[in-house]
């Protein structure tokens, strides 16, 4: 993602955003117009605003108010006296000193990078080969409070630090190989004050929890995490294989038995993280990684919440929001399970079922829009998806009595053994193209590296606030 500093005060090009809404809304006495990129990872909050076809009067509307990847702000408030009096340029207040100045998700990937993915060969994918299915247990979990001990284990003279993997609004990911054992690692680099500034202590440090707890084949592993006076550090598994979301743009869209397959192993990280009351939130194919066999890694847990029962919080990405939480009503790990339908959806289609390039239209879809399923997709597959993508909570799939156990049982998942897929001992269906061996990173796109001088030994302004790094 790339940023521009702005003053408080600035210019802003208004074509540089997607208009949510052609309406005026009001905070605080000001009236102004609402912007943003998208397939943006957001958090939401209630606006008012004036509704003009309903003579002025105050309507309730969901913004898009706070994205992990772009400022405190995931959508730009911009106004002129009151009014939009120039479509092109207007004069605007900004909260933080962070612009958002292109079109990008939240994992820091530009709109012309998506574009330079799908361009790249297509990959032949195959069949996953069909095995008998045997029943899994579901599997003993500790309690969320019994995590591994993770911080002092290193320090930053203990790797080598070799290219970036991708780069945020918080820091970066860096490829790192260990001086020690010659293992190579993905370093997540964070930026204290950028934390702090971004209100995202809380997550931080419940990622950093959450991630001691798990250990589990089909999720990133956390191996142990430091800090500096400026930095808090994360060093977690190198899947060498990329992103399931270059896969599936490669792709077009997979195959019946393929996004079977790996809907099969997210299926299985799910029911894990549900057993520990952990809701992961933030189901999509950015955030499924590839290992250098073709396994799945769920990564990213910045959005994961620790839920005995339910919670309000609204967060998620537009596509893949649940219904329940665009209507802010309280939810629990039924929400998981509607984004799991909308990702089989898009590994089916290469598309999601409700996508607008108007956020505010992508929402009122998630509400009241049917549910089209193309005619390709088999039976089975179309029987899954109306049961995982369903409006009614006393309905949907995964939320009913039997859990998770009712979407293994489902008739699309007749041919998948499942204790032999978590044993990873099922041959994966595309295996990605290593060329140099361990540590190779041609599956993830080049970023331009900068000279950061992360073992600055200055004054820690932040205290206690991240004392668990």
């Amino acid at each position: 993602m790339q940023f521009q500093r702005k003053e408080k005060k600035g210019k802003v090009k208004m074509q540089d955003f997607e208009i949510l809404d052609n309406v005026t809304f009001t905070r605080g006495g000001v009236d102004g117009l609402a912007v943003r990129g998208p397939r943006d990872r957001v958090e939401q909050r209630f606006w008012m605003y004036l509704d003009p076809q309903s003579n002025n009067t105050l309507q309730k509307l969901l913004l898009p108010i706070k994205s992990k990847a772009e400022s405190s702000y995931g959508s730009v408030r911009a106004w002129r006296n009151g009014k939009i009096n120039d479509k092109d340029m207007v004069e605007a207040k900004l909260k933080d000193e962070l612009t958002v100045t292109s079109e990008s998700n939240l994992d820091g990937r530009t709109l012309v990078m998506r574009e330079h993915n799908v361009k790249q060969p297509v990959a032949a994918v195959p069949a996953v080969p069909s095995e008998k299915c045997v029943t899994l247990a579901p599997s003993h979990v500790n309690p969320l409070t019994t995590g591994r001990p993770t911080s002092g284990k290193y320090t930053l003279r203990d790797f080598q630090l070799l290219r970036t993997l991708g780069t945020g609004s918080f820091g970066r990911v860096h490829l790192i190989r260990s001086k020690h054992n010659g293992r190579f690692y993905a370093l997540k680099v964070l930026r204290k004050k950028t934390v702090v500034r971004l209100k995202q202590v809380e997550h931080t440090n419940d990622e950093r929890k959450m991630l001691s707890v798990i250990t589990h084949p089909f999720i990133i592993r956390l191996w142990g995490t430091f800090q500096t006076s400026q930095y808090v550090f994360m060093v977690m598994d190198y899947a060498e294989g990329g992103e399931l979301f270059s896969l599936l743009r490669k792709s077009k869209r997979f195959p019946n038995p393929v996004a079977k397959f790996y809907a099969a192993e997210i299926c299985l990280a799910l029911e894990y993280l549900h057993d520990l009351n952990i809701i992961y939130r933030d189901l999509k194919p950015e955030n499924i990684l590839l290992d250098k066999n073709g396994h799945i890694k769920v990564t990213d847990f910045g959005f994961a919440k620790y839920v005995p029962d339910i919670t309000y919080t609204l967060c998620g990405t537009p596509d893949y929001i649940a219904p329940e939480v665009v209507n802010t009503k309280p939810y629990n790990k039924s929400v998981d399970w509607w984004s799991f339908g909308i990702l089989i959806y898009e590994m089916l289609s290469g598309h999601t079922p409700f996508y607008d390039k108007n956020t505010m239209k992508t929402y009122e879809n998630i509400i009241n829009a049917p549910l089209i399923i193309p005619a390709y997709v088999t039976e089975d597959a179309k029987d899954i998806l109306k049961g995982l993508i369903n409006r009614e909570l006393s309905e949907r799939l995964g939320n009913l009595q039997g859990g998770t156990a009712d979407v293994k049982a489902h008739p699309w998942f007749s041919e998948v053994a499942w204790e032999k897929l978590l044993a990873r001992s099922i041959e994966t269906p595309y295996e990605p193209p290593i060329r140099h061996g361990q540590g190779d990173s041609s599956q993830f796109d080049r970023y331009a590296e900068e000279e950061i001088n992360y073992d600055f030994d200055g004054e820690d302004s932040y205290g206690d606030l991240m004392k668990d790094f």
